[in-house]
């Protein structure tokens, strides 16, 4: 490669390995000169000389999730910037499935792995840390673990959903969740309770968490429509814990006859590409979805860095006001 280019084989590795340190023109020659004769790195080869693999592992609970599909794009685009590729894997909320991805990553020699784990017990992970595989967490708190981790402050997002709806009137409120143990949709539980508690309520009276289960979400959000009609009192507000159920949630409420936000009002969270397109346009939590994959990804490459310290980077999220709520009905 260095004949074909005409230069030193120092020069070579430099453009392979530091390319900032070579002129343009010279990175360039090299470059073409590797077009010429079909060269490709052999990953493989630098491992063995001790180089991080250019591969990284991320375990999310589901890809397809709009959700999780612009965090994926921000750890994409991060990694893409160093000359990484992303593997993700969905657990569906399955703790084997979680175990066996963790595993075979960990076989492979990933450069490291992001994860969005299941449950709240993170020793596994800190294990799998110690043997020599670098672990960011994704959407969940370090919880004083010895790892790096890029999240949202779900407290705070439940409480702004249910503190938008009690400013509006609401005094019985409605949270449809996820029945997985998963850190998001508790921590979202405790910011609702803490504006309910703020504005003087009791959450065992004023709050009804209808717990709906894995399957699709057409399904499930409409069995939760159902439940929610017929809770008495009835709540006058509901609070979804994403924006996929609480649009199925509005179309199960329409084809029961329900007005919203006339006689219900409904929140979602995430606010993901088509909240603002819905009949009525969706009020919801706004996440900044890409920028925590972006700094989850930024977080593990320093993993390799000289002086590499953990540390948690902490989103805020917004409400975003839209057509779905109101005041409650008089009636």
């Amino acid at each position: 490669m260095a004949a074909a280019a005409g230069v030193s084989m120092s020069t070579v590795s430099n453009v392979l390995n530091n390319p900032q340190v070579v002129a343009d023109s010279t990175r360039l020659r090299v470059e073409a000169a590797m077009d010429r004769v079909g060269y490709v790195r052999n990953g493989a080869a630098r491992q063995l000389r001790g180089a991080p693999s250019a591969v990284v592992g991320c375990v999310l609970l589901d890809t397809a999730n709009a959700y999780y599909s612009a965090v994926a794009r921000g750890v994409e685009d991060r990694l893409a910037e160093a000359d990484c590729v992303l593997v993700q894997c969905s657990t569906d909320v399955q703790p084997e499935r979680e175990e066996r991805f963790l595993r075979l990553l960990e076989e492979q020699s990933v450069r490291g792995i992001l994860v969005t784990p299941i449950g709240s017990h993170l020793d596994r992970l800190t294990r799998l840390h110690a043997r020599g595989t670098p672990v960011v967490l994704l959407d969940h708190p370090r919880d004083g673990t010895g790892l790096c981790a890029a999240t949202v402050d779900n407290v705070a997002g439940g409480e702004l959903a249910a503190a938008h709806l009690l400013e509006l009137g609401h005094r019985r409120i409605a949270f449809v969740r996820s029945e997985t143990a998963v850190r998001t949709i508790s921590d979202r539980t405790r910011g609702i309770r803490r504006a309910l508690r703020k504005a003087g309520l009791d959450p065992v009276r004023s709050l009804a968490e209808i717990r709906v289960g894995q399957g699709p979400i057409e399904t499930v959000a409409t069995q939760a429509a159902g439940s929610l009609l017929a809770l008495a009192p009835r709540p006058t507000g509901v609070i979804c814990f994403n924006d996929a159920t609480a649009l199925a949630m509005l179309r199960g409420l329409r084809l029961r006859g329900v007005r919203v936000p006339d006689e219900l009002s409904v929140v979602g969270y995430d606010d993901v590409a088509f909240a603002a397109e819905l009949s009525p346009g969706l009020t919801t939590v706004r996440q900044p979805t890409y920028h925590v994959g972006y700094a989850a990804a930024e977080l593990l490459l320093g993993e390799t860095e000289p002086g590499h310290r953990h540390q948690e980077v902490l989103f805020h999220p917004r409400l975003v006001v839209r057509d779905s709520t109101a005041a409650p009905h008089p009636g």
